[in-house]
């Protein structure tokens, strides 16, 4: 059975990672609307879920992005084990220009702490600790950036500095920022700390416990806004990644060098908040049911790992078809959490969604090993003689 549930994982993780790649794709099967340009030299809104393009101007263009990079710095550092280990900056990574979390030579910190200091005051100090304390130095850092901007299909992404500071060379679009966003998102701390409007952390030398704020005003001007991250330099001017949640709708809206960024976004949520409603397509329980042999139950329960709740427009759910790719017959043991197929939903033939489906329950098994082989030997002669 450890083979199974180590399989599952696996299988869950190129899930995730190709849904965001998959992002650019299936945005195609939405049609685009036909929508005056905002004043932004980039801007786009999708749907998190799905990846559907609601709106988007100049949404390819390449552009500086400065401190909303740290999104793409804060999710790895949150992928890192001992994340509250206490350690000291390196001296060297701190000495940085720009926005600050207050980090001194001599200071303690734990990663977890890196992290607050880089979504809530921008801290350029913070993002380069991280970076040293993770891989060594920043250029390997960055490579480590780059490496998963490839994995995640971040087709016009590239990344120099860990914090977002100015350089010919690093550069993203609106679109992919908002792809990036919506996978960084699928970690449940990264959302937590992004969403907070002010903590209070400890770090120093000794350390003490000290209020950090978040530079996103958007978490106070705008009723169910989640997040993300703010930017700024004399290149990129005001950059802003956000996201909003209403009734089981997600979205992400984007703007790279945008002077009035705040109301942009708020009205570009209320538009397309008011056009969307969600559809949950869980499918029937007796079609997530699988047969198990020798076990102490005749069935077991599958589910959805990940719930398939779909923004439509109205009309469009007629549009969907769904597929249940769903093993019917198991041997015990059965564990809880172990994979057993895929569902996905389309619309017009292409895929909008995707989700491992796993057991609900365990399964124990009551068959003695040598029973369980001679039906497995009967099965494969079975299969030979009929292909």
């Amino acid at each position: 059975m450890l083979g199974k549930r180590f399989c599952f994982k696996i299988l869950h993780l190129i899930a995730v990672l190709t849904a965001a790649a998959a992002m650019t794709v299936q945005a195609a099967a939405w049609p685009q609307p036909d929508i005056d340009p905002v004043k932004a030299k980039g801007c786009v809104v999708i749907e998190k879920n799905t990846g559907r393009i609601l709106y988007a101007c100049s949404a390819h263009d390449r552009l500086p992005m400065a401190s909303t990079t740290k999104i793409m710095t804060a999710m790895l550092t949150l992928e890192q084990p001992k994340l509250d280990e206490w350690f000291t900056v390196d001296s060297g990574a701190i000495h940085v220009e720009g926005s600050s979390m207050g980090l001194q030579e001599g200071d303690s910190v734990t990663l977890r702490a890196l992290v607050y200091g880089m979504l809530l005051p921008s801290g350029n100090d913070a993002a380069n600790a991280a970076a040293v304390r993770i891989a060594g130095s920043i250029p390997d850092f960055v490579q480590q950036m780059n490496l998963r901007a490839q994995e995640i299909g971040l087709e016009n992404t590239h990344f120099v500095t860990v914090s977002g500071l100015d350089d010919d060379n690093h550069y993203s679009t609106a679109y992919d920022m908002a792809v990036l966003t919506a996978y960084a998102m699928q970690n449940p701390e990264f959302t937590r700390i992004a969403s907070m409007s002010d903590a209070r952390l400890e770090f120093g030398n000794p350390p003490y416990k000290r209020w950090l704020s978040n530079t996103n005003k958007l978490l106070e001007r705008y009723d169910g806004c989640v997040g993300v991250k703010t930017g700024f330099t004399d290149a990129a001017y005001r950059c802003l990644v956000s996201a909003a949640e209403r009734n089981n709708v997600t979205l992400i809206c984007v703007t790279l060098n945008c002077a009035d960024d705040w109301n942009i976004h708020s009205n570009l949520y209320d538009r397309y908040f008011a056009q969307l409603s969600a559809k949950d397509f869980t499918p029937h329980d007796d079609e997530m049911q699988v047969s198990v042999i020798g076990g102490n139950v005749l069935k077991v329960r599958a589910e959805c790992m990940e719930k398939p709740v779909i923004p439509l427009k109205a009309g469009e759910a007629e549009r969907i078809q769904q597929r249940l790719e769903l093993s019917r017959l198991e041997f015990a043991p059965v564990s809880r959490g172990e994979y057993l197929g895929e569902y996905k939903l389309f619309m017009d033939g292409k895929e909008i969604f995707s989700t491992p489906i796993a057991a609900a329950e365990d399964a124990v098994s009551i068959m003695p090993p040598k029973a369980k082989n001679n039906i497995l030997q009967r099965i494969k002669a079975f299969t030979k003689a009929l292909f």
